[in-house]
C-alpha cells in the first residue's frame, strides 16, 4: 500500500485551463500539415461541386451544359475573392474563430451568434455528409456492403474521432498521404484529358440512363443561378483555416495565409480544369455514375488508373470530415470562453486536443448518421446552407472593419469584402429557398433555436457569477469552528489514515457509523463499538440508526443537524476509499463513498473530501 491522497471535490478536472500558456509547437500546425488537416473538406467538394452544376444545367438539356464553364468560372471568383477575405481575416483575428470572431466585434453579440451557429450547423454536417459520401462512394464500387453501409459510417467516424483524439498534427501526418493523392490524381486526370480529343472510353456511363432533358434549350437567367448555387457547395471548407488559426506554429497568422492561399490555387485550378474537361468531351449527367467517374473514364480509359482516382475520391470524401474536427472544437473553444457554452469546451488535453468539442461533434454526428440510416441524399439539402450564412457575416464585418481601421489601400479592401458579402448573401437565399422544400427549413428552425441555447448558456454564467461575486473584491478571509465528520463501516488501516488525515484537517473530529435494525446488523454494529473502544482513537464514534438500507441519507441528515444546533460552524465530510491497483477492480468496489458524496452533496452546503488509499 502507498500514501494516501485527499481528492477535494473542488479541484479543477487534470487538464489545462484555457489561459495557460501553451508552449507546445510540436502539436501544432505547418501551412503543409495544415492543409492536409483543414483542407480536406473543400478538396473533396471536386468530387461533387462540378456535378452539382450539370445535374442542374441538364434540365435545359444539352444547350444547358454548354454552360458548365461559364458557371465553373463564376465559383472559382467567388472563391478568389473568398480566399483573398478570410487572409484578410486571419491576419485581423489571428486567434481564430472567422465569422464568429468579426461578427462579435464589428456587428454584434446576436449577430456573432447567428455566425457562430451557422458554422457548428455546417460543421456537424460536413462531417455526416463526408463520411455517409465516402461509404457511398464504397459501395458503389463493392455493392454486396451497400446493406451494411450504416455500420461502415459509423465504424469510419470512430476511425476519425480516435485519430483526432491524437492530436491535430497526428490527424495531419495521417491524411497529408491520402490528400497528396487525391490532388495528384486529379491533375493527372485534368492534364491527360486536356491533350485528349475523345474520350478513350465510355465504359461506366454505358447502361445507364441519361439525366438529361433533350427537347429543353431555353437557359433563363434563375436556372443558371441556381446552377451556380448548388456548384458553390465546392466552396464549403474554405473558412476552417481562418477558423482555426490557434492551431498553427509560429507566426501562426502567415502560417495560416499561406495555407489558405494554397487551397484556394488547387482548387479553383481543379474546378476550373474539370469544367473545361465536361465540355471538351461532352459529358452528360446520368444514373448510379458520378460525373468525376465519367471522366477518369475519358481521360485515362476504364483501368487501373481509373480505379486509383475512384478509390482516392472515396478515401478523401471519407476524411474530409477531418476539417469539422479541426475547426469547431476551436470555435466551440472561444464560444466556451464568451460564456455561450460550457467552460469544459474551453480545457485542452496534453496533445493540444479541444476533447471535448471533439466527442461531442462525434455524438452529435453519429445521431445524424443514425437519423439518415447512412443516406448522403437525406442530408445533403442540409448542407452548405450555414456556410454562406457565415461567408456573409464574416465579409459583412470585414467591411466595417476597413472602415474603422483606414489603414493602406483600405477602400480597396472594403470593396473586396463588399462584393464577396453581396454575392455570398444571394448565393445563401438562392440556396435557401430552392432546398428548402428538401429540408433547408430544418436548417432555418434550427439556426435560432441554437442561437437561443447560446443565449441561456450566456444568462446561467452571469447569473453563478452575480451570485459568486465575480469581478467584485471579497471579504477578508476569518476563521471559524470546523468539523470533520468521516463515516466508517468497520476498523482498517484505512480508518486509520481517514482519522489521521481528519485531525490535520479540523478543530474536531467525529466518526459515524450507519446501523440497521436487522439482528445480524446489531451485532455487528456492537462488534464495532467494543473495537472502537478498545482501540481508543480520541474521537468519538457515533451511531447513526436508519430503518432503511441505506448509507448517504442518514450522515447527510446528521450534517444537517448539525449546521440546526451550530450554526456558522464548517462542516467537511472526510469520506475514506481505496483506489484499485487495476482498472478492471472497480467493478469490485461496493461504490458506498460515491453514495455519501452524492447525498451530502445534494443536501447539504458541507465540503467534500474523498480520500483515496492507493492499493499497489
Amino acid at each position: 500500500m502507498s500514501a494516501p491522497t485527499v481528492e477535494s471535490s473542488t479541484v479543477p478536472a487534470a487538464e489545462e485551463p484555457p489561459d495557460t500558456p501553451d508552449t507546445g509547437e510540436k502539436h501544432r500546425l505547418t501551412a503543409l500539415t495544415g492543409l492536409a488537416a483543414l483542407s480536406l473538406d473543400a478538396m473533396a467538394s471536386v468530387a461533387y461541386g462540378p456535378e452539382a452544376i450539370v445535374l442542374v444545367l441538364a434540365a435545359a438539356g444539352g444547350h444547358g451544359l454548354g454552360f458548365t464553364l461559364p458557371v465553373t468560372l463564376a465559383i472559382a471568383g467567388l472563391l478568389a475573392v473568398l480566399v483573398a477575405s478570410y487572409r484578410q481575416v486571419i491576419a485581423a483575428f489571428p486567434d481564430g474563430g472567422g465569422s464568429y470572431a468579426v461578427a462579435k466585434v464589428h456587428l454584434g453579440r446576436r449577430t456573432s451568434l447567428v455566425a457562430a451557429a451557422s458554422l457548428v450547423l455546417d460543421y456537424v454536417l460536413n462531417v455526416a455528409v463526408a463520411v455517409t459520401a465516402g461509404v457511398a462512394a464504397l459501395t458503389s464500387a463493392f455493392p454486396a456492403l451497400y446493406d451494411d453501409r450504416l455500420v461502415l459510417c459509423l465504424g469510419v467516424l470512430v476511425l476519425i474521432t480516435a485519430v483526432n483524439l491524437r492530436g491535430i498534427v497526428e490527424s495531419a501526418k495521417v491524411f497529408i498521404v491520402p490528400t497528396a493523392v487525391f490532388v495528384v490524381a486529379i491533375f493527372t486526370l485534368i492534364a491527360v484529358g486536356l491533350f485528349r480529343d475523345a474520350p478513350v472510353s465510355t465504359a461506366t456511363a454505358e447502361g445507364h440512363a441519361a439525366v438529361l432533358t433533350e427537347n429543353a434549350t431555353t437557359v433563363g437567367a434563375l436556372l443558371l443561378l441556381k446552377a451556380f448555387a448548388s456548384g458553390c457547395s465546392a466552396l464549403t471548407g474554405v473558412e476552417a483555416i481562418a477558423n482555426a488559426v490557434p492551431s498553427f506554429r509560429e507566426p501562426r497568422a502567415r502560417r495560416a495565409q499561406h495555407a489558405e492561399i494554397a487551397l484556394g490555387g488547387l482548387l479553383g485550378a481543379m474546378l476550373i480544369g474539370l469544367a473545361v474537361l465536361i465540355s471538351r468531351f461532352g459529358l452528360r449527367p446520368v444514373d448510379g455514375v458520378t460525373v468525376l467517374a465519367q471522366l477518369a473514364d475519358a481521360s485515362l480509359g476504364h483501368n487501373w488508373a481509373f480505379y486509383v482516382i475512384q478509390f482516392a475520391t472515396t478515401v478523401l470524401l471519407a476524411l474530409s470530415a477531418n476539417t469539422s474536427f479541426g475547426g469547431l472544437p476551436v470555435l466551440l473553444k472561444l464560444l466556451a470562453r464568451d460564456h455561450f457554452l460550457p467552460h469544459v469546451f474551453a480545457l485542452k488535453a496534453d496533445r493540444q486536443v479541444h476533447r471535448h468539442g471533439v466527442l461531442a461533434l462525434a455524438g452529435v454526428s453519429a445521431a445524424l448518421l443514425l437519423f439518415s440510416g447512412g443516406d448522403t441524399n437525406t442530408l445533403v439539402p442540409l448542407f452548405a446552407i450555414g456556410v454562406f450564412v457565415g461567408f456573409t457575416v464574416a465579409q459583412t464585418g470585414m467591411v466595417l472593419h476597413w472602415r474603422r481601421e483606414r489603414g493602406a489601400r483600405w477602400r480597396a479592401k472594403a470593396l473586396l469584402n463588399g462584393l464577396g458579402a453581396l454575392l455570398t448573401g444571394v448565393s445563401a437565399i438562392v440556396v435557401t429557398a430552392t432546398k428548402f422544400h428538401d429540408g433547408a427549413w430544418l436548417i432555418v428552425v434550427a439556426l435560432p433555436l441554437l442561437v437561443l441555447s447560446f443565449e441561456t448558456v450566456h444568462r446561467a454564467y452571469a447569473k453563478i457569477g452575480e451570485r459568486l461575486g465575480i469581478g467584485r473584491v471579497p471579504e477578508p478571509p476569518h476563521r471559524d469552528h470546523s468539523l470533520v465528520v468521516v463515516p466508517v463501516g468497520g476498523l482498517s488501516k484505512l480508518t486509520g489514515e481517514a482519522l489521521n488525515a481528519a485531525v490535520s484537517l479540523g478543530d474536531e473530529v467525529r466518526a459515524v457509523t450507519v446501523t440497521y435494525d436487522e439482528p445480524e446488523d446489531r451485532e455487528a454494529a456492537a462488534a464495532l463499538r467494543r473495537d472502537w473502544e478498545l482501540w481508543n482513537p480520541g474521537v468519538d464514534l457515533i451511531e447513526l440508526r436508519s430503518r432503511h438500507r441505506t448509507v448517504g441519507r442518514p450522515v447527510a441528515e446528521y450534517v444537517r443537524r448539525i449546521y440546526d444546533y451550530h450554526p456558522g460552524t464548517r462542516v467537511t465530510v472526510l469520506i475514506p476509499e481505496t483506489e484499485p491497483a487495476h482498472l478492471w477492480q472497480r467493478i469490485l468496489q461496493n461504490q458506498r463513498g460515491a453514495v455519501v458524496a452524492h447525498a451530502v452533496r445534494r443536501d447539504t452546503d458541507a465540503a467534500i473530501c474523498r480520500l483515496r488509499f492507493r492499493l499497489t
